[in-house]
């Protein structure tokens, strides 16, 4: 008999400065029985970071079709994919081509940094790609906010994140790896 998901709901309140976006989320987040609660958070992070009326959790954990978040427009054309982890070069390359816009959230400490190092000459080539990286021991710290529900407040100001449950609060730091480039190849 496969393993469920396991739910979690979360409450969570973002106040990004730098976007003017405030705004309350009741989200409902399905964490697949291989995925850790730092990936989990990672994503709630993610949407923290790039939320809009129209992004939505995807199946990426169990589907190579889908990404970890997306941003459809009206007409179902993609204009936002988010993945989180080390997701496969090829994928990365089809979601591209499929997406106007792709982000990936890499975090690990150096299996991360080596996952970039043996990566990074493809990602070159592909235009619309950003690649940022998430501190372990920021990764870590978030982690330790996961329950099954959750009060959240995040604060984005001054490219500084802060991710609070109220009692305990975790500042996270962005390492851009890789940013769109404005001319093709």
């Amino acid at each position: 008999m496969a393993i469920k998901a396991t739910i979690f709901k979360a409450n969570l309140q973002i106040a990004d400065m730098e976007r003017h976006y405030y705004q309350d989320h009741a989200l409902t987040l399905a964490r697949h029985p291989s995925e850790t609660d730092e990936r989990m958070m990672v994503r709630l992070l993610a949407f923290a970071l790039h939320a809009h009326e129209y992004l939505e959790f995807g199946q990426g954990m169990t589907t190579d079709d889908e990404a970890d978040l997306w941003r459809k427009d009206l007409t179902g054309a993609i204009e936002l994919w988010i993945d989180v982890g080390l997701p496969d070069e090829k994928l990365i390359r089809k979601a591209c081509g499929r997406s106007n816009q792709v982000i990936v959230y890499t975090y690990g400490g150096r299996v991360a940094d080596m996952w970039f190092a043996q990566n990074s000459s493809q990602f070159e080539r592909l235009r619309n790609l950003s690649v940022i990286n998430l501190p372990m021991k920021h990764t870590r710290a978030i982690a330790k906010l996961a329950q099954r529900n959750m009060q959240l407040q995040c604060t984005i100001q001054d490219g500084q994140i802060w991710l609070s449950d109220g009692n305990d609060s975790a500042q996270v730091e962005r390492v851009l790896l890789k940013v769109p480039s404005t001319r093709g190849h």
